[in-house]
């Protein structure tokens, strides 16, 4: 079992980071998750919403620099009951249809994000014996998901090991 992928849910993940008050280097958790020598990186997936095709333009180009396959759709608008308006771009589908079209090349699956949408998705892929790590924060993972995995890390337990520093 020495084959990764990684799933970071961007949208998921950046609130979780904002809740905690702190934000992860994506440079820092390649290297945290592969520091065993015995581990194989297979896939590095980053899933973010964007407003335009130039948003994030500087940050998507580095994550492709570090390695990882970065996938983009559009922000939405939606105005709620009381007048506020929020934006959403929701790529669940997009990270479990790359879950399942990569799942002969990995043993191991790191998912960044507390949605439990992906509960179906990760029991599946454990009845075809992958271990499942799921990354998420307190008062976002939810019961389902956290339920459903082999393992559980919260952000804040690594945050030495993958906090941003330079910013």
């Amino acid at each position: 079992m020495n084959r990764l992928s990684i799933f970071v849910d961007g949208n998921n993940m950046f609130y979780a980071q904002q809740k905690n008050g702190w934000f992860f280097d994506p440079r820092r958790v390649l290297e945290y998750f592969t520091n065993d020598p015995e581990v194989t990186l297979v896939n590095a997936f980053w899933y973010t919403g964007i407003k335009d095709p130039q948003d994030q333009r500087g940050f998507r180009d580095a994550l492709i620099s570090l390695g990882y396959t970065v996938r983009t759709k559009t922000l939405k608008e939606y105005t709620d009951e009381t007048g506020r308006i929020s934006q959403k771009a929701n790529l669940d589908i997009e990270i479990v249809v790359d879950m399942f079209n990569t799942v002969d090349q990995y043993d191991r699956v790191i998912l960044f994000s507390g949605d439990g949408d992906f509960e179906r998705a990760i029991e599946l892929l454990r009845s075809k014996n992958t271990h499942i790590t799921v990354v998420s924060t307190e008062g976002m993972i939810a019961r389902e998901l956290r339920n459903a995995t082999d393992r559980y890390i919260d952000l804040n337990d690594i945050r030495p090991q993958i906090e941003k520093t330079d910013f």
